[in-house]
């Protein structure tokens, strides 16, 4: 038995991660609000990354989970109990309880939905720091403007959205490994509003 991926060998992990992949680049296919599949594979990669720290970790739950984190988002999809990802994980012979652990991750990536709350579980911290690293830096300010754009909101609405969520997420990062990440990407976000709030203000025109 495989000790990184307990109860499968690595050729079925590679496998499920691609058909996961190809699954949600089907799904969104014409999301163009930030919420996209490179969003989410940009979200795999840097778990991926992150995991590399946590030997002891379930891989194949924090691949996973950081891929299909978005299949059933409340914003996006109408279905309950995580209908979307639990189909996917059933039609690959993932096994019930790793099933239910990934959707426990998945649960706790939800910036809205849990704010403070740190995750029970190392897998859940890696996935979360992991989505929310890609809602900072330059990455995270191309995504405000480009959901803000696709709901018509103004760019004086999307600014909000620095102040309501992007710069408190340096203080609310879960592992080590992300805090040296988020340091930088803050960095650009706080230079950015700067810029912004002043080009935004008339009486400097």
């Amino acid at each position: 038995m495989d000790e990184i991926f307990p109860g499968m060998n690595n050729n079925d992990m590679s496998n499920i991660v691609e058909d996961a992949i190809k699954y949600i680049k089907q799904l969104f296919d014409e999301n163009s609000d930030g919420h996209d599949a490179n969003h989410s594979i940009r979200v795999y990669n840097t778990a991926v990354r992150l995991a590399e720290h946590y030997p002891d970790a379930d891989r194949l739950v924090i691949e996973l989970a950081a891929i299909l984190h978005d299949v059933d988002d409340y914003k996006l999809f109408n279905t309950e109990n995580n209908a979307n990802a639990r189909e996917f994980l059933i039609s690959k012979n993932v096994s019930s309880e790793r099933i239910d652990r990934i959707c426990d991750v998945i649960n706790s990536v939800s910036f809205s939905k849990n704010k403070d709350c740190r995750p029970d579980s190392i897998e859940g911290c890696i996935v979360q720091d992991a989505d929310r690293l890609d809602a900072m830096g330059a990455v995270g300010v191309a995504r405000t403007f480009a959901y803000g754009g696709r709901h018509g909101r103004s760019i004086e609405e999307s600014r909000e959205h620095f102040y309501d969520k992007l710069l408190r997420l340096k203080d609310m990062i879960n592992t080590p490994e992300a805090e040296k990440i988020a340091e930088e990407r803050h960095k650009v976000l706080e230079e950015y509003i700067k810029e912004l709030e002043m080009e935004l203000d008339l009486r400097n025109i």
